[in-house]
């Protein structure tokens, strides 16, 4: 199975080396799509300096500022499928998510849909270095954007998900409306509303150590806002989709 990890970037330049090594040690036919949104701090051309390093599994997207994570990831996804990818990654590129879980999603996704790479299952987990209010302002936003759709994904905000390329072609993506973090949000609702097969994986989710953090209270703000229009947009398929399970693979 060939696998695209689409890794949209920006002020990454202390992560992307290391996290490229660490992405092609795994035993998987994997190659790798950095999209860049001009980073200040050159991460473009550090990506493109890799890119040479590794001939044909490492490609780069020179956008031309930070355009938003939908447009990012939508690019991605396009130039993945031209690619010929069976399964299409989405994932942070600051190390909060284990590369190494990689292996697992490969796994699961030859009888499913989709896997998410959830923390809120058994076995998955938060930074210890996280104060007790941030583990706290995650879970309440987890909980109230699943309350808010009523869908039972136990890790609706992750960002760390394996598509199959079939089933990610079908998404209706020109529907997709959010720009910021809530486009997570977004297409694992329509995913569910699809009655698509999803698998959780547990995840541990590190606290970044290099770089800055993207994530403000504005972001987190706009995010418990716009629930409530991603509901209001899908009702249609909301009015024709079945009651499903999710299932969880636990460890």
């Amino acid at each position: 199975m060939k696998i695209t990890v689409v890794l949209p970037t920006y002020d990454e330049a202390e992560n992307l080396p290391k996290l490229v090594s660490a992405l092609f040690l795994l035993p998987l036919d994997l190659s790798l799509l950095v999209v860049d949104d001009n980073s200040p701090d050159n991460t473009g051309q550090i990506a493109e300096e890799l890119s040479k390093k590794h001939p044909g599994r490492l490609h780069v997207l020179h956008r031309t500022g930070k355009l938003g994570l939908k447009s990012a990831y939508l690019e991605g996804f396009a130039k993945a499928f031209d690619t010929g990818a069976d399964a299409v990654v989405q994932m942070d590129a600051d190390f909060s998510h284990d590369p190494a879980v990689l292996v697992d999603m490969a796994r699961c996704i030859e009888s499913c849909d989709v896997v998410i790479g959830s923390r809120y299952v058994k076995g998955g987990s938060l930074s210890d270095r996280w104060p007790l209010w941030r583990k706290a302002l995650s879970a309440f936003g987890n909980t109230y954007a699943r309350s808010i759709l009523s869908f039972p994904l136990h890790d609706v905000t992750t960002g760390y998900r394996m598509w199959k390329r079939d089933a990610l072609k079908a998404m209706p993506l020109g529907r997709i409306r959010s720009s910021g973090y809530i486009f997570l949000v977004e297409m694992a609702y329509v995913a569910y509303l699809m009655e698509y097969d999803i698998v959780e994986v547990p995840i541990h989710f590190s606290d970044r150590r290099w770089g800055n953090s993207k994530m403000s209270i504005l972001i987190q703000m706009e995010a418990a806002l716009r629930i409530w229009d991603v509901k209001w947009h899908y009702r249609d398929l909301r009015k024709r989709s079945r009651p499903h399970t999710i299932e969880v693979e636990e460890k």
